[in-house]
């Protein structure tokens, strides 16, 4: 996935279409980490300084770069709730974004080798009249008490659904990061299952992990839906840290991350002090100047990124884990 503003995929060839739906605001995109990232990264011919790409699904079947110090790697497919079909195996694990990422890299700076992306999202318990089929409707251990059902009116007629509240916002981003961290291990396990053998780390803890949270996606709106959506990035924090991930930070702008949860103080728990990937740099040596950017979530900036084609670069800052 490259990263790119919604602003720019549309410019660049993707289709983005946002809209305020039943208080939910909602594209038919893919994130920002689905753009193809940019040449010049991993510290290749005529790049003094190390650095990296990120790629996903879209770079699915094609080539990915090469000498590249770090890599990270889209673990969904565009939503939240679907996998990269790449990011393990088919035939060969040369052909697994994972593989390029951890076998590939040189770690010829302070980021590990290989980080994982996920896409995130707060559709509520409505899209259009339709019930989100994925969203919870209990979950009795969330940080916000006990999400439960309420009745609601649909295109079909009444139905039970999961409330629109930060209990079940929570256990919704708990259950999508929960699977995401099956989907690596499972990704992980089969690499490594593979003949030769490949040393591919299969547990959480073997990654740094960045939560994508763009307006691109389905959010909710309004103060109320801004605390929703915080509660459901905090769930997704939970699940990752209960599946044992150490370093968890966040992909966003300013901008974007005032709009989805309203802008960041102690107050908001587990989001605040998390570390930073910020793009929006046109070359390398604006990413590097937007290392002194201000931490849109009170944290560290630790990576920028420049768009390229066909892939994106990314810097690891100074002084930054």
């Amino acid at each position: 996935m490259a990263k790119c503003n919604a602003m720019w995929r549309a410019i660049l060839g993707g289709t983005v279409r946002a809209v305020l739906v039943g208080g939910v605001l909602a594209a038919t995109t893919v994130p920002a980490f689905a753009a193809k990232p940019g040449t010049g990264g991993g510290g290749g011919a005529g790049i003094p300084t190390p650095t990296g790409n990120d790629v996903s699904y879209p770079q699915c079947g094609g080539s990915f770069p090469s000498g590249q110090a770090f890599g990270i790697v889209g673990l969904n497919d565009g939503l939240a709730n679907n996998l990269n079909p790449c990011l393990g195996p088919s035939s060969s694990y040369t052909g697994s974004e994972l593989y390029w990422a951890v076998v590939t890299s040189t770690g010829a700076t302070a980021q590990p080798k290989a980080s994982l992306y996920v896409n995130t999202a707060d559709p509520g318990n409505l899209y259009n009249g339709t019930p989100i089929a994925d969203w919870p409707t209990s979950g009795s251990s969330t940080l916000y008490g006990t999400c439960t059902t309420t009745t609601v009116t649909t295109n079909a007629g009444i139905a039970t659904v999961g409330q629109n509240s930060p209990a079940c916002a929570w256990e919704y981003g708990f259950e999508r990061a929960s699977k995401d961290a099956s989907w690596l291990v499972a990704a992980a396990d089969t690499i490594n299952l593979q003949h030769p053998p490949v040393a591919v780390p299969a547990t959480v803890a073997g990654y740094p992990w960045w939560l994508d949270v763009e307006t691109a996606n389905s959010w909710q709106s309004g103060a109320s839906g801004q605390a929703m959506n915080i509660a459901d990035l905090q769930g997704m924090i939970a699940a990752l840290q209960q599946a044992g991930a150490t370093t968890i930070g966040a992909y966003s702008t300013s901008a974007q991350w005032d709009q989805v949860t309203g802008g960041t103080t102690s107050a908001s728990g587990s989001l605040y002090g998390i570390p930073d990937w910020i793009p929006g740099a046109r070359k390398l040596s604006s990413a590097q100047s937007n290392c002194s950017l201000p931490s849109f979530t009170g944290g560290k900036v630790a990576i920028t990124q420049w768009f390229g084609r066909p892939y994106d670069g990314d810097y690891a800052c100074p002084a930054a884990p």
